[in-house]
């Protein structure tokens, strides 16, 4: 039998793009995909191997990720045979900020750092910036709390009809 990923809807170069994607982006995308691949089963276990297949990473990686999700209360796990990963809560009511808060991400500061710690002004202005990188920080958990895992379900399924007629490429 044949597993497949929400993402068998994706073309090649769709699949590329979001390898790529996955690839910048941190532990909270990586989080993301595998949240919305376990949604999509409807409460079959997924394993780390199947989502590490759609997420075109490896296991270890999909693990880590999801002891953290874990802790939260977010995902739960199966042990032996035919078990794996499952959703704790319902996707409608999930939302991208508890996601992001469970991961314990944050914005890069890398900005604000200071190479000459003597100097006046690389002082100030690494002060300045994370005082920004804080304000931006704190408006991006902030609209994370308005989106939830059923929201990017239903993006994924408008996406998955509008390239319904092409050849589409099957994962894991």
């Amino acid at each position: 039998m044949m597993r497949r990923c929400v993402g068998k809807f994706l073309t090649r170069d769709l699949i590329r793009n979001n390898h790529s994607y996955v690839k910048r982006n941190s532990r909270f995308s990586v989080a993301l995909h595998a949240l919305i691949q376990m949604a999509e089963r409807n409460g079959e276990p997924t394993t780390s191997e199947h989502l590490a297949a759609c997420l075109l990473t490896n296991a270890v990686v999909v693990r880590r990720t999801m002891a953290g999700l874990r802790d939260a209360g977010l995902v739960r796990s199966m042990p032996g045979h035919g078990g794996g990963w499952m959703l704790m809560r319902d996707p409608a009511t999930t939302s991208l900020r508890d996601v992001y808060m469970a991961l314990g991400e944050s914005m890069p500061s890398g900005a604000g750092s200071v190479g000459s710690p003597g100097c006046l002004v690389e002082q100030a202005i690494a002060g300045l910036m994370e005082d920004y990188r804080s304000q931006a920080e704190t408006l991006l958990i902030d609209l994370l709390g308005n989106s939830t895992l059923a929201d990017i379900s239903a993006v994924v399924r408008r996406l998955m009809e509008k390239h319904k007629g092409r050849r589409m490429l099957h994962v894991a």
